[in-house]
């Protein structure tokens, strides 16, 4: 029996989490996009936890190169989430007049 390259496994993994996400997102009806934008930062929290063990544990340079791009992704998509979330509540504040 032959033994799957690190890299095919790896590879294939990635690409997989690459479909899936891209459905996930694609599919929320958009008056459901802001409400589950908390869900999703804690989610990118928990990929970036992973991504750092894939970083470490992996022996490949490929691989180590692979963990730093992941843990970079999901923490640029951490900050955009709570971005777009601090803009999407400072819509519904209560805005003060004015006085002279």
């Amino acid at each position: 029996m032959h033994e799957i390259s690190p890299l095919v496994i790896n590879l294939t993994i990635f690409v997989l989490a690459i479909y899936v996400g891209y459905h996930v997102v694609w599919n929320v009806t958009p008056a459901l996009h802001t409400p589950l934008m908390a869900v999703t930062n804690a989610i990118s929290a928990i990929i970036i936890v992973g991504a750092m063990l894939a970083a470490a544990l992996t022996v490949t340079p490929l691989g180590k190169v692979m963990g730093t791009l992941a843990v970079a992704l999901a923490a640029v998509n951490v900050f955009g989430g709570f971005l777009v979330t601090r803009r999407m509540l400072a819509m519904f504040k209560k805005k003060t007049a004015d006085k002279k």
